[in-house]
C-alpha cells in the first residue's frame, strides 16, 4: 500500500494587500472621470440645443470666394436654320422628281407643275410680241421712205430757187444793157421770192414729217416693249412651274402627292440645309427677361462641348416657356440630324470675386433668407441674403464670411430650430 502526501499538506491563509485595493479604486475613478469628461459636454450641448440631427443625413459645404457664372441648362433639339418650303406658282398638276431624304444641289429641279392655261397664254403673248416686232420694222421702213420723200421735195424746191436766182441775175444784166424791161426784172424777182418761200415750207414740212414719223415709231416700239414685258413675265411664270432647290441640302418632307392637283400657292415640299443647323430650346418663363440675342451658350454632345450663342428669342410665352434659337460657333459636331436632342447651357452673366457656396435645397427651404451655420457640432440658424444663382452655386451677399460652413441640404427636419446639435 502506497502512502499519499495528505499528511504533509497544510492550508495557507493569504492576507489581502491594501495597496492593490486602492489601485483598483484609482482606476475606476479615472474611468469615471474620463466618461464624465466626454458625456458632460455632449449632454450640455444636447440640453442647450433645440433639436438634434445626424450629420450622415446632411450635406455641409464651405463658403468660398470665386466667380459665379449664372446659367440655365435646358434640353434642345437640332433644327435647320434654313428650311425653305416650295410653293406652287400656279394651279395645275404636280409631278415630283425627288423622294423624301434625297440629297439635292442648289438649282436642281425637284418638281414641276403642269399648267396648260398658263402655257397657252404664254404662246399667245409670244405671238403678239412677234407681230408687234414686225409692225415696228414696217414702221421703221415707212419712216425712212417718208423721210426720203420729204427730202426730195426740199431738194426740188432748192433747185427751183437756184434757177430763179439765176434768172434774176440774167434779167438784171439784160435790164442794165437795155435789152429787158423793168417789168420782166420785177417778174423774175417775184419768182425768186416765191422759190424762197417754197424752200422754207419744204424744210418745215420735212421737220414735221420727221417728228410725226418718229412719234409714231416710238409709240409702236413702246407697245412692243410692253408686250415683251408681258411675254417675259409669262416666261418667268412658266419657268417657275419648275420648282428648283434654293439651297444645297436634303429633301425634307413631300407635302403634295405625286400627280395631285394643287391650287395656287399650295405647299409642295420642303428642303433642309444641313450645313446651317441651330438648336431650338424651351427656356422656363422665369428666365425670359434675362435672355438676350448674342448671349454665349455651351452645347453638350457625346463628342464634347461646343460654343454657341443665342440667335433669336421668341417675343411670346407659350405654356410657361420661351422659345429660343442657338447658333453654333466656328465648330459644330459632325453627323447631326434634325430633331436630335442635345443638352444646352446658356451663360447669362458672371459675378466675379463674390462669396459663393454649393447650391442645395436650403435655398428653397429658407426662401433664400435663412441658412444653418455649422460651428463645431452645432448648427445655428443664421439670417443670410442670397444673390444670383446658377446650376451648381449660389451667391451669398451677407450673413456669412469666407471659410464658414453651412448646411446646404434640406432643413425641414430642423423644424425652424435656432440651434441644432449634430451627432
Amino acid at each position: 500500500m502506497i502512502r499519499d502526501t495528505s499528511a504533509q499538506d497544510r492550508v495557507m491563509k493569504v492576507e489581502p494587500q491594501r495597496g492593490r485595493r486602492w489601485l483598483k479604486f484609482g482606476i475606476a475613478g479615472a474611468v469615471a472621470i474620463a466618461v464624465l469628461a466626454v458625456v458632460v459636454p455632449v449632454a450640455a450641448r444636447l440640453f442647450s440645443a433645440d433639436s438634434t440631427a445626424s450629420t450622415s443625413r446632411l450635406r455641409i459645404a464651405e463658403v468660398r470666394r470665386g466667380t459665379l457664372t449664372r446659367d440655365v441648362s435646358v434640353q434642345g433639339r437640332v433644327v435647320a436654320a434654313v428650311s425653305p418650303t416650295l410653293y406652287a406658282a400656279s394651279a395645275g398638276t404636280v409631278a415630283l422628281a425627288v423622294q423624301a431624304g434625297d440629297k439635292v444641289k442648289k438649282g436642281d429641279v425637284l418638281a414641276e407643275i403642269a399648267s396648260p392655261e398658263l402655257s397657252n397664254k404664254l404662246q399667245q403673248e409670244q405671238a403678239t410680241r412677234a407681230s408687234l416686232e414686225i409692225d415696228v420694222q414696217r414702221a421703221s421702213l415707212d419712216h425712212r421712205k417718208q423721210q426720203l420723200a420729204a427730202k426730195k421735195l426740199l431738194d426740188q424746191a432748192m433747185i427751183d430757187r437756184q434757177t430763179a436766182q439765176r434768172e434774176v441775175e440774167r434779167t438784171e444784166k439784160a435790164f442794165k444793157a437795155g435789152a429787158m424791161s423793168e417789168i420782166e426784172l420785177l417778174r423774175t424777182k417775184d419768182a425768186l421770192a416765191k422759190a424762197d418761200i417754197d424752200v422754207a415750207n419744204a424744210e418745215a414740212d420735212m421737220k414735221l414729217d420727221i417728228e410725226a414719223l418718229a412719234f409714231e415709231l416710238k409709240s409702236k416700239r413702246l407697245a412692243l416693249d410692253r408686250q415683251r414685258l408681258l411675254a417675259t413675265d409669262l416666261e418667268r411664270q412658266v419657268d417657275e412651274l419648275k420648282l428648283r432647290s434654293p439651297v444645297d441640302g436634303q429633301v425634307g418632307q413631300l407635302i403634295a402627292q405625286q400627280r395631285a392637283a394643287v391650287a395656287l400657292n399650295a405647299p409642295i415640299l420642303t428642303v433642309v440645309d444641313l450645313t446651317a443647323l441651330e438648336i431650338e430650346v424651351q427656356v422656363p418663363e422665369v428666365f425670359a427677361h434675362d435672355l438676350a440675342i448674342g448671349m454665349p451658350a455651351e452645347i453638350q454632345d457625346s463628342s464634347g462641348k461646343y460654343a454657341g450663342e443665342i440667335s433669336a428669342v421668341s417675343p411670346e410665352v407659350i405654356d410657361g416657356q420661351v422659345t429660343g434659337r442657338i447658333r453654333f460657333g466656328d465648330n459644330k459636331p459632325a453627323g447631326l440630324r434634325q430633331n436630335q436632342r442635345l443638352t444646352t447651357r446658356i451663360l447669362m452673366d458672371e459675378h466675379p470675386d463674390t462669396l459663393i457656396v454649393e447650391r442645395g435645397p436650403f435655398v428653397d427651404a429658407g426662401g433664400g433668407r435663412v441658412a444653418y451655420l455649422v460651428r463645431g457640432d452645432v448648427a445655428e440658424r443664421t439670417a443670410i441674403e442670397v444673390g444670383a444663382t446658377s446650376l451648381n452655386a449660389v451667391e451669398i451677399l451677407s450673413g456669412v464670411k469666407e471659410g464658414d460652413r453651412i448646411v446646404i441640404s434640406g432643413t425641414d427636419q430642423f423644424n425652424g430650430a435656432q440651434r441644432v446639435a449634430l451627432n
